[in-house]
């Protein structure tokens, strides 16, 4: 996948598909690809394909969607980390061939899509997205449900990332300004950005900002998965760089917000 960054910038959730099947081609690639897509918890995600007519799948906030996917991961800790981090790799994987996606949560009849996908007991199905080529041009409902949450805006750097303490804006430099704006333009659940980051000793320590909401047994907590997306983002951002790092779950014990919780740290060695 060429040109991150330029992926990351341009891709934006479709909800209005041309009705086409995906060639055969992408399809190749698109199920070659999930089956290498690793996440820094080896947690491991599978991926399904689920054709909407042989399954009778639809959703009310999409049109013309022929194909969907489905990710199952077994529910255990870091689990929805895991499932956001994975997810989003095909998510910019597909849009790098010129195919649309969006995170499907909660607008779906689930019990239908858990069948077609054969979730198991233990496992959950936090989301799906349609897989297909972007009609040319959005419906109507599409563009009035972008404008209801904002879907192109995002917060600015210095409510979302922290110098050593929470609140303490932090300014990116270097090579870092690149990965800091890959994380602030990720997508997330009704474009609520639930992801910080505080930069201490050199570790980028990245927290939950919780709304309430967005945890149940089908999914998970959403804003979790929002911040395996942001990670996701971040290293895959490092790797292009050509920077090595690791990926620990040890809590440096900074002082947050009681509506915060502790993620993950990245260590750029």
């Amino acid at each position: 996948m060429n040109d991150l960054m330029e992926i990351i910038k341009g891709r934006k959730s479709v909800r209005t598909y041309n009705g086409e099947q995906l060639s055969n081609e992408h399809r190749k690639l698109l199920e070659e690809y999930m089956k290498g897509i690793t996440n820094p918890f080896d947690i491991p995600v599978e991926f399904v394909l689920l054709d909407a007519k042989e399954h009778e799948l639809s959703s009310p906030v999409l049109s013309g969607e022929q194909l969907y996917v489905a990710g199952k991961v077994d529910k255990k800790p870091y689990a929805d980390v895991a499932f956001g981090f994975a997810f989003e790799k095909l998510v910019l994987y597909a849009w790098s061939l010129g195919i649309g996606t969006v995170w499907i949560g909660g607008t779906m009849k689930r019990e239908v899509f858990e069948k077609a996908a054969a979730l198991k007991a233990g496992e959950m199905m936090p989301c799906v997205s349609p897989l297909g080529y972007p009609a040319p041009k959005r419906s109507l409902k599409e563009t009035m449900m972008r404008k209801g949450i904002g879907a192109d805006n995002r917060m600015p750097a210095d409510r979302l990332f922290f110098h050593e303490n929470w609140g303490s804006p932090l300014t990116p430099d270097g090579d870092m300004t690149d990965a800091m704006e890959m994380v602030r333009l990720s997508p997330s659940a009704v474009n609520k950005q639930p992801w910080r980051i505080i930069l201490k000793d050199g570790i980028y320590h990245f927290y939950e900002k919780k709304d309430k909401g967005y945890v149940s047994e089908s999914t998970g907590d959403l804003q979790k998965i929002d911040v395996g997306i942001a990670l996701c983002h971040f290293t895959m951002c490092l790797e292009e760089q050509g920077k090595q790092y690791a990926v620990s779950v040890s809590d440096p014990g900074i002082d947050i917000p009681q509506d915060a919780e502790y993620i993950a740290s990245v260590r750029i060695l």
